[in-house]
């Protein structure tokens, strides 16, 4: 799949910007400031309908405004889509495809599909769980675009359960009361066990592909492995009735703890990945170089299993090759090979290399 046009209106620091991108590799090229990653992040969040830089919308519309609209000509099966798309902070976001508006934003996910690396992913390695759990979520989310309706129940099932046992402090519940968490728990429970059924599954398909490339990117000089961290989910519990029984027993347990504390202590929302370089953690073990190795190891893994799956997911690399040594620039040039649209930028020519270099868009400065 490609973006053959793209245009933004008051996204971030772009007031009117009309692209125009060709199949293949695409650098865009410009100073710290000028807007390249916002382009990109514009791309991505087509895919995604988040950011891969900020938790929240306000930061995407610019300054002083209240909306912002990223509009895209999708090929995609050798078929067009028009899709335009209004960000709109406070407010709910609109989307228009064909010309025709959809029910809810998310009917969007599907059309276009992304693997982005930048320079936040060094989080995945060295930060802390919520960055290893986006990257699963995220992946889920491309993969099979109704994993989000799971993970939104989730989310909000949580919320109303926390502010539930917040409300109680440590008293003990009425019966009333009881009776409404318990509902709140078996809901926990269900939407909670699907999360994980699907991110354990989806994590399965991505294992070889991450050994793999890590050992592409690091020469196979340094075997990589990753598994899903829970600490109330034992190893090898991967369906949704065995987990489903694991969680209500887990909940049982640490009702005391949750009503003390007033905060839901088990289920996927504490859950992590762990990624493990020569049999050592990565985090705290792993060098720059090697974070970096792993980082591009989970994304090209995510791109493989997308590729697989359906077709080219556009690939996008922020700002990356300046921080990669030279084997390792080469490592990765020859694994993005043959990718039908990937779109590059750097703040000068020189950090690209020059097999890349076919298809350039400059930003000039003001």
């Amino acid at each position: 799949m490609q973006i053959s046009k793209l245009a933004l209106r008051d996204f971030r620091n772009h007031e009117n910007l009309e692209l125009d991108f060709l199949s293949g590799a695409t650098t865009i090229v410009g100073r710290n400031g000028r807007g390249k990653t916002n382009i990109v992040e514009a791309v991505h969040y087509l895919a995604t309908l988040n950011s891969h830089r900020v938790a929240q919308d306000a930061p995407l519309v610019r300054h002083g405004l209240s909306s912002a609209q990223i509009y895209a000509l999708v090929t995609k099966h050798n078929r067009q889509a028009e899709v335009e798309l209004t960000i709109n902070y406070p407010g709910t976001n609109k989307v228009l495809l064909n010309k025709t508006q959809l029910t809810r934003p998310r009917d969007l996910l599907g059309l276009v599909t992304t693997v982005i690396f930048s320079p936040e992913d060094l989080e995945l390695v060295k930060g802390e769980p919520t960055a290893r759990r986006k990257f699963i979520d995220e992946f889920s989310t491309l993969l099979t675009p109704k994993f989000i309706n799971t993970r939104s129940e989730y989310e909000r099932t949580l919320k109303q359960r926390n502010t539930l046992l917040k409300s109680l402090g440590r008293r003990s519940p009425s019966q009333q009361a009881q009776d409404t968490l318990n509902a709140w728990d078996e809901q926990l429970v269900i939407h909670g066990s699907n999360l994980v059924a699907a991110r354990l599954l989806n994590l399965k398909k991505l294992t070889p592909r991450i050994i793999e490339f890590g050992e592409t990117i690091s020469g196979n000089t340094e075997p990589l492995e990753i598994s899903y961290l829970s600490s109330w989910l034992p190893n090898g519990v991967s369906t949704t009735n065995d987990i489903e029984n694991v969680f209500r027993e887990n909940l049982k347990l640490k009702s005391k703890d949750e009503l003390d504390r007033g905060v839901t202590l088990v289920g996927p929302h504490r859950d992590d990945l762990e990624i493990k370089l020569s049999n050592m953690p990565a985090k705290g073990y792993a060098s720059h170089g090697q974070s970096w190795s792993i980082a591009i190891a989970l994304r090209l893994a995510a791109f493989d299993v997308l590729r697989e799956h359906d077709d080219d997911p556009i690939l996008i690399l922020d700002d990356v090759f300046a921080e990669l040594d030279e084997k390792r620039r080469k490592r990765l040039i020859m694994a993005i090979n043959n990718v039908e649209q990937t779109l590059i930028t750097a703040a000068v020519v020189e950090d690209i290399p020059n097999e890349l270099l076919s298809n350039q868009i400059l930003l000039e400065d003001n």
